[in-house]
């Protein structure tokens, strides 16, 4: 018998789906056994993550949530795409088997995805691991995101993945546009980056796959190596600018909050953690990027765009349709990113 992770739990109540049908569905298809164990992933706060076993092999299923959903979001037929696109690259993504899109089935659309048996390291401090494993972990960490940099999306098949130019620009319209649908309150930092982002966008225009959301949580690692297997949660994967996915990962050096975790005032040198600008060289030098400009512009917009996320999981929390028990907490990090972010760009 094969025993669920123990990052699983019971389906909550408001994702259940009809299980035999998907059974039925997954023996026709790859041909499993009919009657499968669902349990949900703990973790991830945008599109529900099932992990799902025949007793014989098991699968990872990511589905749409249920109910009304904010414009654009939770496009789970895209993270399908990029992962077949992706499978022959320097890049480890899970494989991805079947995407099904017809609602009838459990009510979204999903697609499944080979189960990667990993760590998921959910605290960027890593605390349980040593110094010299830290350092490890991180190189990787930027050997990983440089690689996705390095593939050329025409190769892929990912040429239409996105629109080459203008990223920065319309992702501020983009989370702002997501931010106001989900607004609950005025909160002085976002209005303030509202305004201020359009009017300071960078002139740089290079353009790559982009994950969207490159973290540490987002990577599967070997059980006992710092090596990656398979990074996940390609949600907001599109073609973008490098230096976005960048900021991204480093705006964690700047914070450190509950359920978002963060690097500030962690003493490097005892950890092994590298430190932001030592991480930034190692990823240039990975990826063969020469220069990097406005790099707190960058930093801004990441911290604005996670806030407008976070948003998104406050509201949906209200709703009653958020992937996680924690999604009320939430709320209070928007304050708190848009505040940084206003910082670093001398807003306050």
């Amino acid at each position: 018998m094969i025993t669920p992770p123990d990052s699983t739990r019971p389906v909550r109540d408001a994702h259940r789906f009809d299980e035999e049908a998907l059974g039925a569905y997954l023996a026709k298809e790859l041909g499993t056994n009919p009657t499968v164990t669902v349990r949900q992933f703990r973790g991830g706060q945008s599109n529900p993550t099932f992990w799902v076993s025949d007793g014989e092999r098991t699968f990872v299923l990511r589905k749409k949530p249920p109910g009304k959903l904010l414009p654009s979001a939770h496009a789970v037929e895209r993270e399908y795409r990029v992962m077949n696109a992706l499978a022959d690259t320097d890049v480890p993504v899970a494989k991805a088997h079947l995407l099904c899109e017809d609602v009838a089935l459990i009510g979204t659309p999903f697609f499944v995805m080979d189960h990667v048996v990993g760590r998921v390291f959910w605290n960027v401090q890593l605390p349980d691991c040593d110094p010299g494993e830290r350092a490890a972990i991180y190189e990787e960490l930027a050997r990983v995101l440089a690689a996705l940099h390095r593939v050329n999306p025409d190769e892929v098949g990912l040429s239409n993945y996105g629109r080459p130019s203008g990223y920065v620009a319309r992702q501020v319209q983009r989370w702002t546009k997501q931010y106001r649908a989900s607004e609950t309150r005025t909160i002085e930092g976002m209005e303030k980056l509202i305004t201020w982002l359009p009017e300071n966008l960078p002139q740089d225009e290079s353009v790559a796959i982009a994950h969207g959301d490159f973290r540490l949580d987002n990577i599967i690692f070997h059980p006992t190596e710092a090596r990656a297997l398979a990074v996940i949660d390609w949600e907001l994967s599109t073609l973008g600018h490098p230096l976005a996915d960048l900021a991204y990962t480093c705006m964690l050096y700047d914070v450190a909050l509950p359920n978002v975790g963060g690097l500030l005032g962690v003493d490097f040198a005892a950890t092994g953690i590298p430190q932001e600008q030592v991480f930034v060289d190692r990823y240039r030098a990975l990826s063969g990027r020469e220069e990097i400009a406005d790099w707190e512009t960058f930093k801004a917009f990441s911290l604005f765009r996670l806030a407008a996320i976070a948003q998104g999981v406050f509201r949906r929390s209200q709703l009653g349709n958020a992937s996680s028990d924690q999604a009320s907490q939430f709320g209070a990090a928007v304050d708190t990113l848009s505040t940084i972010a206003c910082r670093l760009v001398s807003l306050e």
